[in-house]
């Protein structure tokens, strides 16, 4: 899986095929995450048009339609995804969400509310946790509910660490609604201001994501082993980052808040006397 500092960085919350990993599941764990930040890539890096992302994600959509008809896939990227698909039982549907939270990315820039952020969140950062179960044998509603916990929370704290650079992107991540609610304007966030209002909006952001992170972190013991261990690094990892941020009086547009060498010792005995 992610160490803790690579599940709080771009591509922020996909597991990696580390070497923490028991070797059986690094080639799967490994086609899945290339086609998802590849994907990701088209949707978010270059200077490309936006119409030409969204007919490079047309593309991906249609391998996955091979792949769902049983046909063979165009592109050894997508052929490797389709032995995952047959082998674990992972179902398509999942990776034409990725997909279409990628869409939304080119599309979308503002969210009205946390419902309507959320809700990206199940189709951006869901459907990998729920693709890990499937390749660990671990599928089950609690599993699954849990799962989805940790990953929604582990893609807030990448956008709670990143107001500065999204903004840059022209997104914006914080809820419309709640800007508005404590009085934070996007003027401010261009002009990078930290004030009273802009500590308490993210101090609320913080607060409710760390709830979330915690509420999921049961699953890094109900997994086994090695698996187990590594959900206990990037849940900790994401946490220690929420920390910092509570820290820096939430000053991100100076500091943007990540894991340092330091850290890592705490982390990982933290995570080891947990197993």
């Amino acid at each position: 899986m992610l160490t803790p500092q690579q599940s709080v960085e771009h591509y922020e919350n996909f597991p990696v095929a580390s070497i923490l990993l028991p070797r059986r599941f690094r080639k799967p764990v490994a086609a899945v995450y290339h086609f998802a930040r590849h994907a990701d890539d088209l949707a978010d890096e270059g200077d490309a048009e936006p119409a030409a992302r969204l007919a490079a994600l047309a593309e991906c959509s249609a391998e996955l339609a091979r792949i769902e008809a049983g046909e063979t896939p165009a592109t050894p990227r997508y052929q490797a995804l389709a032995a995952v698909v047959r082998d674990y039982g992972v179902p398509v549907s999942l990776c034409e969400d990725l997909l279409s939270a990628f869409r939304q990315d080119v599309t979308q820039s503002r969210y009205a509310d946390f419902g309507e952020l959320v809700n990206y969140c199940r189709r951006s950062a869901n459907p990998v946790g729920r693709i890990l179960l499937h390749i660990f044998g671990e599928v089950s509603p609690r599993h699954l509910a849990m799962s989805d916990g940790i990953c929604t929370a582990l893609q807030l704290v990448n956008f709670w660490q990143d107001v500065a650079i999204d903004w840059t992107k022209d997104r914006v991540y914080l809820p419309q609604d709640e800007l508005a609610k404590y009085g934070v304007t996007e003027a401010q966030i261009a002009a990078g201001r930290v004030d009273a209002a802009w500590q308490r909006l993210m101090r609320f952001q913080v607060d409710r994501t760390r709830r979330m992170l915690k509420a999921g972190a049961p699953l890094a013991n109900a997994l086994p082993g090695r698996v187990g261990f590594e959900l206990r690094l990037t849940v900790l990892g994401a946490a220690t980052v929420l920390d910092k941020l509570d820290a820096g009086g939430y000053d991100v547009f100076r500091h943007r808040p990540v894991l340092g060498k330091g850290d890592w010792p705490r982390i990982v005995w933290r995570a080891w006397r947990r197993k």
